[in-house]
C-alpha cells in the first residue's frame, strides 16, 4: 500500500483548517464587542498614568 500523496493531503488540510480559524478571529475581532472592549482596556491603561 502507497502513501504517496498523503503529505500533500495533510498540508491541505492544515492549511484549510488554518484559514478557517482565521477567519473566525478575524469574526470575533472585528465584532462590536470585542472593539468596545479591547477600546476601554487601552483607554484605561492610557489613563492609568495620569
Amino acid at each position: 500500500m502507497s502513501d504517496a500523496g498523503m503529505t500533500t493531503a495533510e498540508y491541505a488540510v492544515g492549511t484549510v483548517a488554518a484559514c478557517g480559524f482565521g477567519g473566525l478571529l478575524y469574526k470575533v475581532l472585528t465584532s462590536g464587542l470585542v472593539q468596545n472592549l479591547l477600546q476601554d482596556v487601552i483607554s484605561r491603561a492610557l489613563h492609568f498614568g495620569l
